[in-house]
């Protein structure tokens, strides 16, 4: 690495700098920049990251607009009621209050800096709806036990845009924050945080392609984005191409100090794309699809801990086994190789990946009768995005075995036999389902050919099973300020998104981790500008 640089123009001073521009930095940046903070953000590559490679789902309730449009009557004592369910003490009471309360804001504050949303409720279950959609239960709400204890409501606020939306979220925020005046530069990648001799943050020591010869940052441009998709579900390529980007990093990167008056705020992402970080904390959890870009590699992690940071909940993984669409394999069973039953099929997909993985060795097989497939095969087209549907079509080809009854469908997919039908005899005998799932999702399995369909967690390009990590950097949950081992904050430091523990680290369901982006994002960079004007006033005096 070359000698670092001193600082030679005041394009590398700022306010405050943001590490990794996806959606939580780009959130940081604009509370900062609309507070009077000088602005600039870094990012290896062009912008994005996992926010823009997602769904574009941001859980929100309480009473939305679309919510509202949609005749969807929640509040946010309902929703308060079930996310205390889902993501335990992670964070204090108050704090997951105060996400619930204020979520219509968000949603509000996302549209005025042009994030469009749509009020058109999705009519089935599903992990993800199609285009004709953008308001779902994206989560647990209507399984059994959540529903009991909190009234349950869709959420699921999916960004406008056809596809998977995340690419317009970031799109839309990106623009707002170089609207605001944030400065973006971008293939610049941080290595170290720079600290004063009283422990607060002073800088940041990056590399930079800026000034490269243009072919340099064309060609690692391109390879980023093509690393991000289509290197997102053919991992083989992604690292091909990662190994064109650091070659061209190491030849022409040169290194700079960047200064910052006031504060850094890290979000960079989780580490699911490092694998050795993977192996050291989250064991388990192999054979998944990394769900986000190379850029979540821990590297925004690692920054923190350099200086003195504490972590928690590095160990919580996200894995997505998702059995809809179609909606009509809500009525099969899941069960393991002893045949016995896994979960409340009902339930959301991250809760459906941890019970296979933790307990039952990533294995599993939904047992489905012949009525279930044929509706399956009639609905699941109209239900799905095209990757779904190829998912489906997997599913119903290679991934099932079928036989005229249980004990030879239990025999050709390699499950007990014995287990299996003493599960079926449970789940068709009428009255409560044996795992809480509820009646409206039941269909006794009575209508041979019977088929298992193998939906175990493994390496397979036709089921993947997308991971992401959940645990990061622990905060103070009123500023998003860093702190250390000891618990005291690191003067100059916060995190925001997956690079921080927040509302989203214990627990997952779809669209919590980007509320959570924009929640701990808006915190970090407020509270970062506001220790500016603190020290403007203080200067009038």
């Amino acid at each position: 690495m070359a000698e670092v640089t001193e600082v030679t123009d005041v394009g590398d001073i700022a306010d405050v700098i943001v590490v990794g521009f996806g959606a939580a930095g780009a959130c940081a940046a604009i509370e900062a920049a609309e507070a009077g903070a000088d602005v600039l953000v870094v990012d290896r590559f062009g912008g994005g990251g996992a926010s823009a490679v997602s769904g574009g789902v941001v859980y929100a309730g309480g009473g939305t607009d679309q919510q509202r449009e949609a005749g969807v009557d929640d509040s946010v004592d309902a929703m308060y009621e079930y996310l205390r369910l889902e993501v335990g003490d992670v964070v204090s009471a108050a704090t997951l209050r105060r996400f619930c309360a204020e979520s219509t804001g968000m949603i509000g504050w996302l549209q005025r800096h042009g994030v469009p949303f749509e009020g058109s409720l999705c009519p089935v279950k599903t992990s993800y709806p199609n285009n004709d959609h953008y308001l779902y239960y994206s989560g647990s709400e209507a399984a059994g036990g959540f529903c009991d204890a909190a009234r349950p409501a869709a959420r699921g606020h999916r960004v406008k845009g056809k596809g998977t939306s995340g690419a317009v979220l970031f799109a839309r925020l990106a623009a707002a924050a170089r609207q605001a005046g944030v400065r973006v530069r971008s293939q610049t990648t941080a290595h170290s945080l720079v600290v004063g001799d009283d422990g607060t943050v002073t800088g940041l020591v990056v590399t930079t392609l800026r000034g490269a010869p243009a072919w340099v940052r064309t060609a690692h441009r391109v390879l980023g984005r093509y690393s991000a998709k289509p290197g997102l579900y053919v991992p083989a390529l992604r690292r091909f191409l990662q190994r064109g980007v650091v070659a061209l990093e190491r030849a022409h990167a040169r290194e700079v100090r960047l200064t910052v008056r006031h504060g850094v705020v890290l979000s960079a992402g989780g580490f699911i794309a490092d694998r050795a970080m993977v192996r050291e904390h989250a064991p388990a959890y192999r054979g998944g699809l990394a769900l986000g870009t190379a850029g979540d590699d821990g590297s925004g992690i690692r920054l923190g801990t350099g200086a003195g940071a504490a972590t928690a909940e590095l160990d919580r993984v996200s894995a997505w086994r998702f059995i809809t669409p179609p909606s009509a394999f809500l009525g099969g069973v899941l069960v393991d190789a002893g045949g016995e039953r896994i979960i409340d099929e009902s339930r959301y997909g991250a809760a459906v990946g941890e019970a296979m993985i933790v307990r039952h060795g990533g294995c599993g097989w939904l047992l489905v009768d012949d009525a279930i497939v044929r509706q399956a095969r009639r609905e699941a087209r109209r239900e799905s995005q095209w990757f779904q549907w190829l998912q489906t079509l997997y599913l119903l080809r290679r991934g099932r075995v079928s036989a005229g009854t249980l004990p030879e469908v239990a025999r050709l997919a390699g499950v007990d036999p014995d287990g299996l039908a003493e599960t079926v005899w449970a789940y068709n005998a009428g009255g409560a389902d044996p795992m809480g799932k509820p009646a409206a999702f039941v269909r006794p399995l009575r209508t041979p050919p019977y088929s298992l369909i193998d939906v175990s967690i493994k390496p397979n390009l036709g089921y993947p099973c997308p991971m992401l990590t959940l645990g990061g950097l622990v905060v103070d949950e009123e500023s998003g300020q860093v702190r250390d081992e000891g618990g005291a904050p690191i003067g100059g430091l916060y995190a925001a998104g997956r690079t921080a523990v927040g509302i989203c680290s214990r627990s997952y369901v779809s669209g919590l981790s980007l509320a959570d982006c924009v929640f701990s994002g808006r915190r970090a960079g407020w509270h970062s500008a506001r220790t500016l004007a603190r020290d403007k006033n203080e200067n009038m005096f």
